[in-house]
């Protein structure tokens, strides 16, 4: 898989009132930097929980959403990063 960045690596924010749209992307690489499963949060920009998953400590996953849907995660150890990609 190809990946073109659309912005610059920033941690997650910890809670539903930090979430981030990350800069209105529709396709985002999700980067457990840390060695512990972490919780990872997608809600609407009104504060309304879409579904969660869990990241193993490591990994990386993309995650496809609306370009104002936020994302969140249970610790700053998730990276989050905008990308274009082409499987």
């Amino acid at each position: 898989m190809k990946l073109k960045l659309q912005g610059s690596e920033a941690a997650a924010g910890t809670s539903s009132t930090n979430g981030s749209n990350v800069g209105l992307a529709t396709v985002v690489r999700v980067h457990n930097s840390g060695t512990t499963q972490r919780l990872v949060s997608l809600e609407t920009s009104g504060a309304a929980l879409i579904g969660t998953f869990t990241i193993s400590g490591g990994a990386s996953e993309i995650l496809e959403k609306n370009p104002t849907e936020e994302v969140f995660a249970a610790d700053a150890e998730i990276k989050l990063v905008g990308v274009a990609y082409n499987a």
